[in-house]
C-alpha cells in the first residue's frame, strides 16, 4: 500500500471526502480541480479500486475510499506525530488537539479543567465536538478526535481508556413534583407512573437506563425524547415530569437549583461510569499526550 498511496494524492482524497465535493477540495488545497481530478484517478488506477462515487452534485466515498483515507488519515498522524516531536522535543508548546464529548461534559471540562491548560499554551489550538456517546467512539476510531470524554462507553479493544470515575444516573424532579417526596431509592415502577424525558438512543445514558429496563422488566415510555442535555434540564425545570442522568457538576442556572436529585435502586444505574478515552495504540503529539495528561490529574480521584 505504501508504494502506491502517494501522500499528495491521499490529501486530495481526504479533502474530497471531507468538503463533499472536488471543487471544495481544490478550493481548501489552493490546486485547479482538475489537479485534484487527476490525482484521485491516479490513485483509483493504482490500487485498482473505486474510492468515490457521485451524488447528487457531490461526491461521496466507497467503502475503499474510506478505508484508504483512514489509512492515509493514520500515516499523516505518524507522520506528523514524528514531526511534532521532533520540533517539541523539550517541551510541547504548539500543536492542535481534537476532543470530543457530550453537552453534559460542557461545564466539567471547559471551566474547570480546559481553561487552564489553554491559558498556559496560549500556542495550542482545540477543536471541540459535542456528540452523543456513539458520535464520540466513532470520531476515536477514526482517528477525527484525539481525547474523547464518554459516560459509559462500549466495552472496545480498541479503545483505551485513561481515566473512569462513578457516575450513578439518579432522577431528576422538580422539588414541587410527586416524586420528590419519596424517601426512599425509587424503582422504575415509580416513574412509569409519571410523565418523562429520555436522551436519544445514541448517548450511553440512554443505553444504561434501558439495561437497567431490562432488568426490571418494565419499559418506561417518556413523554419526550431529545438529544440535547438544556432541553433535558429544562424540562424537568418545568415541572413538566422526571429526567434520568447523571450529574458530575453543579446547576448553575436560577431555574435549574428548583430540582431536587434522587437516587436509584437498580444496581445497573448506579454502576455507571465515565471515562476519558482515546484510540488504543494512537501515538498522541506530545501537545495532545500534555493535554491528556493535564485532564486526567485535574479530574477528580476515581
Amino acid at each position: 500500500m505504501e508504494d502506491v498511496l502517494d501522500r499528495k494524492r491521499a490529501l486530495c482524497l481526504l479533502q474530497i471526502i471531507e468538503t463533499g465535493s472536488v471543487r471544495g477540495a481544490a478550493d481548501v488545497l489552493e490546486l485547479d480541480p482538475s489537479v485534484v481530478s487527476r490525482a484521485v484517478a491516479k490513485l483509483e488506477q493504482d490500487t485498482g479500486l473505486t474510492l468515490l462515487e457521485r451524488r447528487g452534485r457531490g461526491v461521496v466515498a466507497t467503502d475503499a475510499g474510506r478505508l484508504l483515507a483512514l489509512f492515509a488519515r493514520r500515516q499523516q498522524d505518524l507522520n506528523d506525530t514524528f514531526l511534532a516531536e521532533v520540533n517539541n522535543l523539550k517541551n510541547a508548546q504548539r500543536g492542535h488537539v481534537e476532543l470530543s464529548f457530550g453537552e453534559g461534559f460542557v461545564d466539567l471540562v471547559l471551566e474547570p479543567v480546559l481553561q487552564g491548560f489553554l491559558r498556559k499554551h496560549p500556542d495550542v489550538t482545540c477543536s471541540i465536538q459535542v456528540a452523543g456517546t456513539d458520535e464520540t467512539v466513532r470520531l476515536l476510531l477514526e482517528d477525527l478526535a484525539h481525547i474523547g470524554f464518554v459516560f459509559q462507553p462500549p466495552d472496545d479493544a480498541r479503545l483505551h481508556s485513561h481515566y473512569s470515575r462513578l457516575s450513578p444516573i439518579r432522577a431528576h424532579v422538580h422539588k414541587d413534583h410527586p416524586l420528590a417526596r419519596r424517601r426512599r431509592a425509587l424503582t422504575l415502577s415509580d416513574l412509569a407512573q409519571h410523565q418523562g424525558a429520555f436522551l436519544s438512543g445514541s448517548f450511553g445514558v440512554r443505553k444504561h437506563v434501558q439495561a437497567a429496563e431490562l432488568d426490571e422488566h418494565i419499559t418506561l415510555k417518556p413523554m419526550l425524547v431529545t438529544n440535547s442535555f438544556k432541553v433535558l434540564w429544562e424540562y424537568a425545570a418545568m415541572g413538566l415530569g422526571y429526567i434520568l442522568t447523571a450529574r458530575s457538576v453543579p446547576l448553575k442556572e436560577p431555574q435549574l437549583r428548583q430540582l431536587v436529585s434522587l437516587p436509584m435502586a437498580n444496581p445497573i444505574l448506579n454502576n455507571s461510569r465515565i471515562h476519558i478515552l482515546t484510540r488504543a495504540g494512537r501515538h498522541l503529539s506530545p501537545v495532545a499526550d500534555g493535554l491528556l495528561r493535564h485532564l486526567v490529574k485535574a479530574f477528580p480521584a476515581a
